[in-house]
């Protein structure tokens, strides 16, 4: 089924004319001061919403008519992508964990209730455990799948410090949706779910009129083996994105892959005799260096992992040490894939000091000393020259670091050093995709997320159909979000200016905003409003009793798409004063005859 049609920026519902004097529309001179970031700011001043509480917010009638075109957009593309419409409970019995143990995983972000027989419940961040259950409880048959279910809902995650309003609350609206699959590959597969999905969502961010970047990405808590983010492009954004310029490549910085970089062969002469260092009450390696006139990309850093759960490539291991430049930040997802496991997690403190490690000095040679350690070497540290280490030893660190010398033999067995990419990419890094392109960076906002889940759920929760043989098969599933309330958001942070929102027409939420000077231009206003209405623009009239200036100030912060004012000198010509909220340029007088056809245009409708 095609999608519905990107071209219009009506939804095709039935005519709207409200009186700004009928709503509640509370528009504030000055945001308060926790308000940083554009649209916490503008969401406030132009009374779209109200803080409740820590990251809790009322979505006044503003927002909630942008919140519904979102979502009417989301619904359409669901719908035309094969997936049907669903509503799950907010509240969850925390028993639904206990196979996946994701209640675990979230930690303290998972909000948990008891009721007055001490029953717990969770208010659920995710929907994968109680849809994975739904369809347990009613698919038994391969000839039943594959389905696509969806629902939007709101979900809740208790954050430790909610900041940016909506882009970071614990209280938001998503849409989530899961698909349900026998095989990976050809028809009816999980692949070609995913496919249909990604371009769902690519119609839903282009419908709503925002400027975004598809990046591929790590799958996180959720899990999975494969995902992509959909990223608004924002000054403000709190992810950074990695791109190639000459092939497309996006990723974040988690997955981002850096192209081939020079390496070193481990085989280097010393720069000297390993000399010790005392460098006592030195909190971090920038203190370090300046201590021991070392520059940080002359030093080594090893970061200790555990695994948690083996892969083929991890057998007989229990430890990971991965070295990178001091100036450089150890990627754990590079380090699971370069070491061959499953899940790995940093070391906890206690455990890694009982096995042998000095946290804080560790080196390079504790894959001599330390039983089960896998040895983990960046490119960019394999080579020569002068390097610093930790020592192995509490406040101790060592000059003259020599990959030969210092860790020996070890170097040769592949089972315990691995030379391989394990840092996060930085802008001027090689692209992975273009000989000699660089990677360069932009910020993002997440808007949207998709996963191949696999079997992570459907195996835990025993998720399973008779295949054409009769046999037993485990169910493959992916799944789907979208922050709903997170999209209004980063519309803002991405079109605003000095004066307030500049809504993208498709998710303003009114089309056309008539301002009157005085009351006996109501009549005017209701006439041309009327007109307007039966074109299909949804019209706010401004109708109180306020000065121009507030007046116009008004609709420049509320971001309405087009703004027409009725006055005197403009009706002595028969015409309207009209502007475009996005121009610079002053108002123009349009004659009424054209005032509708005018609209439109600057609408693109």
């Amino acid at each position: 089924m095609a999608p519905p049609s990107q071209a219009s920026p009506f939804l095709k519902n039935p005519p709207v004319i409200h009186l700004w004097s009928q709503t509640l529309i509370p528009t504030m001179r000055e945001a308060p001061a926790e308000a940083e970031t554009p649209s916490h700011v503008l969401l406030l001043r132009a009374g779209y919403v109200r803080k409740l509480g820590a990251g809790i917010y009322d979505y006044l009638p503003l927002a909630q008519r942008v919140l519904t075109k979102i979502a009417t957009i989301v619904r359409q593309e669901m719908d035309a992508a094969g997936s049907r419409e669903v509503l799950l409970p907010a509240m969850l019995p925390i028993e639904l964990y206990k196979d996946t143990r994701r209640d675990v995983d979230y930690g303290d972000l998972l909000f948990k209730v008891s009721d007055r027989k001490g029953a717990v419940c969770a208010l659920g961040p995710t929907h994968e455990e109680p849809i994975t259950e739904a369809v347990k409880g009613s698919v038994t048959s391969y000839k039943q799948l594959p389905l696509s279910l969806y629902q939007i809902q709101t979900k809740f995650r208790d954050e430790a410090r909610p900041r940016a309003g909506l882009l970071r609350c614990r209280e938001f609206i998503m849409k989530d949706a899961y698909t349900f699959h026998t095989s990976v590959e050809g028809v009816g597969g999980l692949n070609e779910a995913y496919d249909r999905m990604y371009a769902a969502y690519v119609n839903v961010f282009t419908r709503c009129g925002l400027d975004f970047t598809v990046v591929e990405a790590e799958s996180g808590p959720i899990g999975g083996s494969a995902s992509h983010e959909f990223m608004v492009n924002a000054e403000s954004g709190e992810d950074t994105i990695l791109k190639c310029p000459v092939s497309g490549y996006a990723a974040n910085v988690e997955k981002c892959e850096i192209g081939e970089r020079p390496r070193g062969t481990l085989q280097e002469a010393p720069s000297g005799e390993l000399t010790e260092v005392h460098t006592p009450n030195l909190p971090g390696i920038d203190e370090v260096g300046k201590f021991m006139k070392v520059k940080p990309d002359r030093m080594l850093k090893s970061i200790v992992f555990r695994i948690v759960e083996h892969g083929e490539g991890s057998a007989g291991m229990t430890w990971v040490v991965a070295v990178v430049r001091g100036d450089h930040d150890v990627n754990e997802g590079k380090v699971k894939t370069a070491a061959g496991a499953k899940k790995i997690e940093l070391a906890p403190e206690k455990e890694a000091r009982s096995a042998g490690f000095a946290i804080g000095y560790v080196s390079p040679k504790t894959v001599n000393s330390v039983p089960g350690t896998m040895l983990l070497i960046d490119p960019d540290v394999s080579g020569g020259g002068f390097w610093a280490s930790g020592s192995d030893k509490a406040d101790h660190h060592v000059k003259h670091f020599n990959w030969r010398r210092e860790v020996g033999a070890k170097l040769d067995d592949p089972r315990y050093v691995k030379l391989a990419d394990v840092r996060n990419a930085l802008a001027g890094d090689p692209s992975p995709r273009a000989k000699d392109a660089k990677l360069v960076t932009g910020r993002g906002i997440e808007v949207g997320h998709i996963f191949k889940l696999g079997t992570k759920y459907s195996e835990a929760m025993g998720l399973t159909v008779l295949d054409e043989t009769q046999q037993r098969r485990t169910v493959i599933m992916g799944c789907y979000g979208i922050g709903v309330s997170r999209a209004m958001a980063s519309s803002i942070e991405q079109n605003h200016d000095a004066d307030g929102i500049v809504w993208p027409a498709p998710i303003a939420p009114y089309h056309v905003i008539i301002t009157t000077l005085k009351a006996e231009h109501m009549t005017v206003a209701e006439k041309l409003g009327a007109e307007l209405a039966a074109a299909g623009c949804e019209v706010l009239i401004d109708d109180r009793d306020e000065r121009p200036g507030v007046k116009f100030k008004d609709a420049d912060l509320i971001g309405v798409p087009v703004r027409i004012v009725i006055g005197d000198k403009a009706l002595a010509e028969n015409a309207v004063e009209f502007k475009p909220r996005k121009s610079k340029d002053k108002p123009v007088n349009v004659p009424m005859g054209e005032v509708v056809a005018k609209a439109l245009e600057a609408l693109g409708a």
